[in-house]
């Protein structure tokens, strides 16, 4: 409440004599926290985000806003802001997500116009304007998934030869991830950051921007925690975005083969930090929200070290913690 005074007042001191009344938005993972503010005399809503500043850093958004915005994407723009306090005010997208507005009559079109804004953000990619997403960093959060989901979550602890054999697997996906060519990456480029709006795909939560692997915001938008879809669509979608990569420029793989191939190894990455950070939610934090996700995200890890052979060793510990039910019958 105290924060939220601390809001009122600063609104007030930018808005005097406006009657502002405050709707929360939406919450995320993080300690941050949006309201969406109904201002007296102004046409539109505006988006408050309230990051307290001894928890969240406000300054990484307000960079990736001007960097993304720039490129093409439509995104939040700051209006007004209190770094000491951690207080933004931004541009409001509206509040119909892509997961509300998914659907078979609409998901063509949609993922059209998220693709577009991705290939906007990828074309503007330079090396030096984002943290690097580095060896360290993907291989800290993989960690997650033996140390959160494995042993916190499964009560599943491993011994010496299962820890040495998961660590050179884990070797074998960062080789793979990190030879990929390097673009901007969002990181959480997904149905529950894309909005649908009059301009085409609103982007949201994107501070945690870096420069790394390009498939990865396409595992996050195709492999995603929320929703998924037949792998023939995905393929469909995959392959129109090869297409115009390759026709604009972008460095993509020269073979779709080996294109998909990234994007698979790329998911079993994305897919054991999710799932490490999923239970760490639950048992840290307290947020039981996201167990419902769990299993769809361990199907696309399952179905992903089902198809490579360097991947069994992770297959064999979800085989351990996930057992798929199976039965014997008879036909006549």
């Amino acid at each position: 409440m105290q924060r939220l005074d601390q809001l009122q007042q600063w609104l007030e001191s930018r808005f005097p004599g406006r009657r502002i009344e405050l709707t929360p938005a939406s919450a995320d993972a993080s300690f941050r926290r949006y309201f969406r503010a109904h201002i007296k005399g102004e046409p539109e809503t505006r988006i408050v985000m309230d990051a307290p500043p001894d928890k969240e850093d406000t300054g990484p958004f307000i960079h990736v806003s001007e960097l993304f915005g720039q490129a093409g994407a439509q995104v939040p723009h700051v209006l007004d802001r209190n770094i000491e306090a951690g207080f933004l005010l931004l541009t409001d997208l509206g509040d119909t997500t892509y997961l509300s507005a998914l659907n078979a009559e609409t998901a063509h079109a949609l993922y059209a116009d998220a693709l577009g804004s991705l290939v906007c953000i990828q074309r503007a990619s330079t090396p030096d304007a984002l943290p690097e997403y580095s060896r360290e960093k993907l291989l800290t959060e993989m960690q997650l998934f033996p140390a959160w989901y494995l042993s916190t979550h499964k009560q599943i602890e491993l011994n010496e030869t299962e820890r040495k054999l998961l660590d050179k697997t884990f070797d074998k996906i960062l080789e793979v991830n990190l030879a990929e060519p390097k673009v901007f990456v969002h990181r959480d480029f997904h149905s529950r950051n894309l909005m649908v709006t009059s301009h085409g795909a609103g982007v949201l939560d994107f501070q945690d921007a870096v420069y790394g692997p390009m498939s990865y915001d396409l595992v996050s938008l195709f492999k995603d925690a929320y929703i998924d879809w037949d792998e023939a669509f995905v393929l469909d979608m995959l392959a129109r975005y090869w297409e115009t990569a390759r026709q604009i420029g972008l460095p993509v793989r020269e073979d779709f083969a080996d294109f998909h191939r990234d994007f698979e190894w790329m998911g079993v990455q994305r897919h054991l930090k999710v799932l490490g950070i999923f239970a760490r939610l639950y048992h840290r934090d307290g947020k039981d929200g996201y167990l419902a996700d769990m299993p769809r995200v361990m199907n696309y890890l399952r179905k992903a070290c089902e198809r490579y052979g360097e991947l069994k060793p992770i297959l064999r510990l979800i085989d351990r913690s996930d057992p798929i039910e199976t039965s014997v019958g008879y036909t006549f």
